[in-house]
């Protein structure tokens, strides 16, 4: 069974392509105008095991808000479709990522039931020229209703004692717990022997 999903979505401000496939490799081919945000998508991609194609041409010239957000709601509606049935997943997933000094959990449920709860610790107000650190939230927000889960993000540590936050390592390393937590959530779990992994029967 190929679990993939091709999403396409057009409005007046962007334009966005996402191929997405669960059971892959790690390849990945990303473009969107936002040299930062692209970073993390090769996080997903790469830390996730998924196989992800995104091309988003947004307007930019206004700010990157409308591309980021709109790559988002995308990327988590190509993770609902490619999720099917959801039939077979393991559902929940967790990663606690250290990088360097900073310290990120992450928890998913593949619950169908949107809820999203993030922490992170105030950062400087961009990372690169155009990447808003406002933003992350704001991602997960956007990523975690269309795919339809529970997602926890919290950065229990960013920082050494008295210091001041990396934003690039706090955010970098929400990405790869996300992609983590992710990785072991959509698994196909042989000993469900493809039943839904609820007493409802249903996600």
């Amino acid at each position: 069974m190929m679990r993939t999903a091709t999403v396409e979505r057009v409005t007046a401000e962007t334009k966005v392509f996402v191929e997405l496939g669960l059971d892959g490799t790690g390849r990945a081919e990303i473009a969107t105008g936002v040299g930062f945000f692209d970073h993390m998508l090769h996080q997903i991609a790469r830390h996730g095991g998924f196989d992800l194609v995104v091309r988003t041409e947004g307007d930019l010239v206004i700010d990157a808000h409308h591309t980021i957000e709109d790559t988002a709601l995308a990327l988590g509606t190509a993770l609902d479709q490619a999720l099917g049935d959801r039939k077979g997943i393991r559902r929940y997933g967790d990663a606690t990522i250290p990088m360097d000094e900073v310290l990120v959990r992450a928890a998913i449920d593949l619950s169908g039931r949107p809820y999203i709860v993030h922490e992170e610790p105030e950062l400087a107000p961009y990372i690169g020229p155009v990447y808003p650190t406002s933003m992350t939230r704001h991602i997960w927000e956007s990523f975690g209703q269309t795919a339809r889960m529970t997602l926890h993000v919290d950065v229990l540590r960013g920082s050494r004692p008295g210091g001041r936050p990396d934003a690039h390592h706090v955010v970098e390393a929400q990405f790869k717990a996300v992609a983590r937590a992710l990785r072991d959530a959509v698994y196909l779990d042989p000993r469900l022997a493809g039943q839904i992994p609820s007493t409802k029967e249903a996600l």
